[in-house]
Parts: C-alpha cells; sequence; structure tokens
C-alpha cells in the first residue's frame, strides 16, 4: 500500500500525450485542449474609442464653452476635426475624432445653449481606450494547452480564430463487473443493485473532455473478464475497471489485468475511501482499477483519474483549492490513512455532508467539493482553516 501522495506521482510521471491534433469550429471547442497559440490578427480596441457616452473634445479647453459640431455614434466615422473650443457628441465605444484628447462625462455637463455645452466640474480623466491597449496585433491571446471555457470563446472572436486546432480527445473505456450488478433499466432481484459507477464514471469522462465507451457488465469470470478487458484496451487509451480489486475470493480483476498485457504499478493506496485503487500501464497505455463502491469511484476518478486524463491531452491540470473555515467540529476514529470527506459550503464556511461510507453515493448529491485530511489527523475543529477541493 503506497501514499496518495506517491499515487499521484506515479500517475503524472507517465508520458504518453495522445499524438494529433484536430480543427474544429471554435463554439464547440469549451472543454477540449487548445494545441496551438491563438495570435490576434488585429490590435485591440482596433482604434482609439470612446470609454464612455461624453463629449471629446480639447483637454485644454475644458473651462471653456464648447459647440458641439457632430454626434459620433459608435461604429460611424467621425468626418470633423476638433478645433480650438469645440467637441462632438460620442457614445461609448464611437472612434475618437482627429484634434481630441478626452471625453468629458456626459453627465458632468450641462447644456448652455442650442449645440454648446459647458464641462461642470474642474478636472476630468482621458476617459479613452487608445489603440492597442489590450491586445496588439501579433500577441498570443490564448496559450497552446490551456483548458478553454466559455469565457475563450470571446477572445478567439476578437482575435479573428474561429477554427482553433486542439489536442484529441481521450478515449476512455468503461467496464463494470460483479454478477449482482444489472442496468439502471431493470428492477434488481435478491442480492442485486443497479449500476451507478458505470453511469457516474460515463458522466466524469464527459465533464474532462474526454469520450466515454462503456462495455457493460462483465460475468464474473476470468475469462469474460478478459476479454472485455482486451477489447476496450485495444480500441481506447484509458480503461476504467470498476470492482473485483479488492482482495475478495472472486476479486481477479488484478490477475486479468495482468494477463492482458498490463504491468501493475500499484494497486493498493492509503486513503479512505478508494484503498482497493489500482494503476496499470501497457506502453503508452492506461489502466484503472477502481472500487466498486460508487463514492469511492467518484472520488478516486476526481484525484488520480482525471489529472492523467488532462495530461494526456495536453493540459497541466491544476485542481483548485480554497482555504475555509471550518463550519462545525468534526472527528474521525482512525487516522492511518489519509481521509477524504464530501462537504458543502454554506455562509463562508465548510460543513461535512451527513455520509455514512463509501457506499453512500447519495451523500454527494449536495456535496461540493472533497475535504482533505491528512494522515495522523483525526480531529478538525470549527474556525479552523482547511483546504478544500471544489468538484
Amino acid at each position: 500500500m503506497i501514499s496518495f501522495e506517491e499515487a499521484i506521482r506515479i500517475v503524472l510521471n507517465e508520458s504518453g500525450q495522445i499524438p494529433g491534433e484536430e480543427e474544429v469550429y471554435f463554439t464547440d471547442t469549451p472543454g477540449r485542449i487548445l494545441a496551438r497559440d491563438v495570435i490576434s490578427d488585429i490590435d485591440m480596441p482596433p482604434f482609439d474609442k470612446s470609454a464612455m457616452d461624453g463629449y471629446a473634445c480639447r483637454k485644454q479647453d475644458i473651462t471653456n464653452e464648447l459647440d458641439v459640431i457632430e454626434v459620433i455614434p459608435a461604429g460611424t466615422f467621425p468626418t470633423k476635426k476638433i478645433s480650438e473650443n469645440q467637441c462632438s457628441k460620442i457614445m461609448t465605444g464611437a472612434m475618437i475624432p482627429q484634434g481630441a484628447d478626452c471625453v468629458l462625462m456626459v453627465e458632468h455637463t450641462e447644456r448652455t445653449g442650442e449645440n454648446k455645452i459647458r464641462f461642470t466640474k474642474t478636472e476630468t480623466a482621458i476617459n479613452i481606450c487608445y489603440r492597442g491597449d489590450d491586445v496588439q496585433k501579433g500577441n498570443v491571446v490564448l496559450p497552446k494547452g490551456i483548458l478553454i471555457r466559455p469565457q475563450h470563446i470571446a477572445v478567439m472572436a476578437m482575435a479573428g480564430c474561429t477554427h482553433p486546432m486542439v489536442f484529441p480527445k481521450v478515449k476512455v473505456g468503461i467496464l463494470s463487473t460483479g454478477n449482482e450488478i444489472v442496468e439502471p433499466q431493470f428492477l434488481p432481484g435478491l442480492s442485486q443493485i443497479r449500476n451507478s459507477n458505470a453511469y457516474q464514471l460515463i458522466a466524469q469522462v464527459i465533464n474532462a473532455g474526454a469520450k466515454p465507451d462503456y462495455y457493460g457488465i462483465a460475468d464474473d469470470t476470468e475469462e469474460a473478464t478478459l476479454q472485455a478487458i482486451s477489447i476496450l484496451s485495444e480500441r481506447n487509451d484509458m480503461v476504467l475497471i470498476t470492482g473485483g480489486v479488492s482482495m475478495g475470493d472472486f476479486d481477479f480483476v488484478p490477475e486479468v489485468i495482468k494477463k492482458a498485457g498490463f504491468d501493475i504499478l500499484f494497486r493498493t493506496v492509503a486513503v479512505q475511501p478508494g484503498k482497493p485503487t489500482l494503476f496499470a500501464r501497457k506502453n503508452k497505455k492506461h489502466c484503472f482499477g477502481l472500487p466498486g463502491n460508487p463514492v469511492s469511484a467518484f472520488f478516486q476518478f476526481e484525484l488520480l483519474v482525471k489529472p492523467l486524463i488532462y495530461k494526456m491531452m495536453g493540459h497541466h491540470y491544476q485542481p483548485l483549492t480554497i482555504s475555509m473555515p471550518m463550519g462545525e467540529n468534526y472527528h474521525r476514529k482512525k487516522s492511518e490513512r489519509r481521509a477524504f470527506i464530501p462537504v458543502l459550503i454554506k455562509n463562508g464556511a465548510v460543513f461535512p455532508v451527513s455520509y455514512h461510507g463509501s457506499a453512500h453515493i447519495a451523500s454527494l448529491t449536495e456535496a461540493q467539493g472533497i475535504l482533505s485530511i491528512a494522515v495522523g489527523i483525526t480531529e478538525l475543529k470549527k474556525g479552523e482553516i482547511i483546504d478544500v477541493r471544489p468538484f
């Protein structure tokens, strides 16, 4: 049994970014990993523009009455040059006319006659966004390797990049094991339970930007399990197997994984939940044996599987952690393993959710993150600052 820190080191020490790249229409790229830098083909702003509604004039004239010589809506080109004691009424985003070097806020002016205004303050900011202030033509606006989010789509649009190149999705084969498992559409018989793990993992794989390939439920025989693993490893980059990785009489998955040609790098981790978590490699393909209990499978996907999926797609995944105070005292009886607890964030504090163990999948429905408790720690006190990892 190895520590969690050693497990994540082994996982992330793997190379094996899947080769290639593909062109995708930019609105279809959220969740994908950028394969090439996005470079702006224009300055942004592309011209000197007004930062607000007001009057464009010469700053040296602001103590004088000004003649309004033109109205400049956004999207139109100024036709008149600003001279002494002149101004143009201008809208937010409109091009600054020649001769003007500031914009008076409209609320800081008053009309003194037909087409005449006066500034009612003594000083003004420039209120001009200058050409290239935000981005200059040729700048890298999105770097290769970034995980594309909705806010990046606007940057691509600004830069004129409508067909960015992205890395291919990792193909992830998913296999459930166990004669006690039935698919969700069936009513479980005596000693049976519905298969929740596979569908949870399918959703997690999709959320990680990868492509799931669900095989189904393998019979609890070595032959059936070996056939399924062989098929999945042939047509996918990664295989996720749930169940059959513990120490029971029918938990033969580790041996079958070796028969399928994989080298097992670890098979138990000092964590709770998720101790019977296995990781194996065959050339540039990887296999995780995840526990059969759904909370364990959920956590170990988030903690170990997701970082490798992102690495295989060219992204350096840095999970977000938030430092917050405990909202109540928490105590655990045993501390020989690192514990991961589902938590709720409420009123600026962290509260462990009601949690009955690794089979209690309903506990995750209200949870918003994972609290990690180090080996040797049995108690967290109310008000103590801890790190939470949202999911």
